[in-house]
């Protein structure tokens, strides 16, 4: 069985399930987190781990799913709006599955997870800490691809000198472009952090955040 961190479950061109009314996408779309939140519980439940781990999990999933089908339901305000509070909530579940062993921490505005701020460059401070003497770096999101980003106003994250070195306690900070974005729109990323050893990857994590400008 592949890791769940590695599933995509996001819902893109599914046209089937589209609809021009909005609070009837919502009304789906916070159906599906709860459905979706089941095969999680899932994967938990085939990890067999130990109590407490597996109760830190779930109470992750279930986090996540009051949270997610709050902001869809009163931040969300168009149909792309919908679709990246939900493929946001949907990645954060997969975090919560995968656990978090590494001390990770993205934020904007001060705040973690689900945040808001004011269009323009926003900062995003991201710190991290390995285990056992491990360093950390940042890492990539998936092949080539170093964040995930997706946004209802073409938001992307600055890659233009990154740092590249391994940090035994990371405190970087990075450049979220939203200069094009307006009140009400939603940006939702992922900033994956590498635990190294001897310059080898050991583990790595996505966090996702997801931002609401106001």
């Amino acid at each position: 069985m592949a890791m769940p961190i590695d599933y995509d479950g996001m819902r893109t061109g599914d046209e089937s399930e589209r609809t021009d009314n909005v609070d009837e996408y919502r009304r789906t779309c916070i159906d599906f987190i709860e459905d979706i939140s089941h095969d999680y519980e899932a994967w938990v439940d085939y990890y067999k781990l130990p109590e407490d781990e597996d109760k830190r999990r779930r109470a992750g999933i279930r986090a996540t799913i009051t949270r997610t089908n709050e902001w869809i339901a009163k931040v969300a305000q168009s149909i792309k709006a919908v679709d990246v509070v939900m493929n946001d909530g949907i990645q954060k579940m997969a975090e919560s599955t995968a656990g978090k062993p590494l001390e990770i921490g993205v934020f904007v505005n001060h705040k973690s997870g689900y945040t808001e701020t004011r269009p323009g460059i926003i900062d995003v401070n991201v710190k991290g800490a390995g285990r056992d003497g491990r360093k950390v770096k940042l890492g990539f999101h998936f092949k080539d691809d170093r964040f995930r980003i997706e946004s209802t106003c073409d938001a992307y994250l600055d890659e233009t000198d990154l740092p590249a070195q391994e940090f035994d306690m990371m405190d970087i900070h990075l450049k979220l472009h939203a200069e094009n974005g307006k009140s009400r729109d939603v940006i939702s990323f992922t900033v994956t952090i590498s635990e190294v050893e001897n310059g080898v990857e050991f583990d790595r994590r996505g966090v996702s955040t997801i931002v609401h400008l106001v």
